[in-house]
């Protein structure tokens, strides 16, 4: 499909075990204490907190001295490697350029710089490991990946380092991200994948609970969780929840850039993405609250323990259950656009001749020449699937016969369009995976697990020198 064709978000092939993971929350609960107590009225001992930390911190406590603002600073040293301000910046605009973020208030940007010198920091520690194993990425090869990622932009790499500096990046910081990630991928392959093992009788468990599921309902959500205290003490935070979904109505930023900018939990680092979960693996607040939205739709904020959660559906299927969405439709659209400077009145009269001339269709064969009547563009597509389109047009596409035509959508600066449907390839039932599948999946959650952990092990051992 060329530009012209309608909008639609690609998924990759869904996980076979992800319905399977539970505990998908990774929010603690939090306690919140009145004003400090004199050490002299302290009562002899202290209660303790019955949290998962480990800790042992009292509930009741004192903070003695104040944070020191200077952490917080854009610059730091990891193991003798330096991380400046500059490269702070640059690795900002990359994020708004890959995100089309026009711009940024005063408290979001310094929300993100503190977000990207974590991952700078992450990433440097990365790099670090690998050399230590004797792993490094030859610079051919990261030119290499740049330029096939400024194919991906449609964008040569002349254009592409253009393209980055316009938006305050950088040739040099979107090579190292590439440096980073390939350098961390071939040291889990050397390190981490030899040592992964999974058992047949593993496999077979798997097989036995994805034949058990059969048929429940399962969705395919993403996350923002935000801390606050009970009470009037949280209203802040919820304030702030209600303002952050007010900006996702907008449709300027997806999701993922608010969960990755603002989330507290531990699936910001992979845009609040929680995968497949039943409702039975949701806390009673979310369960209840996902099974009343639409796909597409954000929820919340939502009060649970410790704070507040927003949840946007991407998706939702029957386990093993063939899917009316999976069907793949034979389409031709229709498109008419508007000169500039179009008065209202001219876009109205053109799109009631357009809205009357597709419903006038009779079937694919007519397509043609009614375009031609009314002066609109035609493309065809043959493998698109019900899930791909937009949410407001799967439940229409469903319902219709072949031969009959959408209603008609999009708007003035993008023009007006329409579907007809030519034919529809409806989805078989959903198969159980084999077992060389389930074994692979499994396997690579675990070098996943492993591989956060080494990284926790990285973070606890470095030393990190802020300036």
């Amino acid at each position: 499909m060329n530009g012209n064709g309608w909008k639609r978000g690609r998924r990759t092939a869904v996980a076979v075990l992800a319905m399977l993971a539970g505990g998908a929350f990774a929010q603690t609960n939090g306690t919140s204490g009145g004003a400090a107590t004199p050490a002299a009225a302290q009562p002899a001992a202290a209660p303790r907190t019955s949290d998962a930390s480990g800790l042992d911190i009292p509930a009741n406590l004192q903070i003695f001295g104040k944070v020191n603002p200077d952490v917080r600073r854009a610059t730091a040293i990891v193991n003798s490697t330096v991380i400046t301000g500059t490269d702070v910046d640059q690795r900002v605009g990359l994020i708004m350029a890959a995100n089309n973020i026009p711009s940024l208030d005063q408290a979001e940007t310094e929300r993100l710089k503190l977000q990207v010198l974590r991952q700078l920091i992450d990433e440097t520690l990365q790099i670090q490991e690998a050399k230590a194993a004797d792993i490094t990425i030859p610079t051919g090869e990261i030119g290499q990946s740049f330029d096939r990622l400024s194919g991906n932009f449609k964008r040569t790499p002349a254009a592409m380092r253009d393209f980055l500096r316009e938006h305050g990046s950088s040739e040099r910081s979107l090579r190292r991200q590439i440096e980073g990630e390939l350098a961390w991928s071939r040291y889990l392959r050397r390190k981490i994948e030899p040592n992964t093992n999974v058992s047949d009788e593993e496999v077979k468990q798997i097989l036995a609970r994805l034949e058990a599921a059969k048929g429940q309902t399962e969705y395919n959500l993403s996350e923002i969780f935000l801390r606050a205290p009970d009470g009037a003490a949280g209203q802040p935070v919820l304030t702030r929840a209600r303002a952050m979904i007010q900006e996702m109505g907008k449709g300027q930023q997806p999701f993922g850039t608010f969960a990755r900018q603002y989330s507290e939990a531990s699936t910001r680092a992979v845009n609040g993405d929680l995968g497949w979960v039943r409702t039975s693996a949701l806390p009673p607040e979310l369960a209840e609250a996902v099974g009343q939205m639409q796909v597409g739709q954000v929820a919340g904020p939502i009060p649970i323990p410790g704070g507040f959660s927003i949840l946007y559906l991407t998706d939702r299927r029957q386990v093993l259950t063939a899917d009316p969405r999976d069907a793949r439709l034979s389409l031709k659209q229709l498109t008419v656009k508007f000169p500039a400077g179009a008065s209202q009145a001219q876009v109205q009269a053109r799109a009631a001749d357009f809205a009357k001339a597709t419903q006038a269709i009779r079937g694919c064969g007519a397509v043609d020449a009614a375009a031609k009547a009314i002066d609109a563009e035609v493309v065809d597509n043959d493998t698109v699937r019900v899930r791909d389109l937009p949410p407001q047009l799967q439940e229409i596409v469903t319902q219709m016969q072949v031969g009959q035509s959408t209603p008609p959508f999009g708007n003035p600066s993008e023009g007006v369009r329409a579907l007809v449907l030519c034919g529809r390839d409806d989805a078989a039932a959903g198969a159980l995976p084999n077992a060389e599948q389930v074994q692979n999946q499994l396997e690579q959650q675990r070098v996943n697990l492993r591989a956060q952990q080494k990284l926790r092990d990285l973070r606890r051992d470095a030393v990190v020198e802020y300036r």
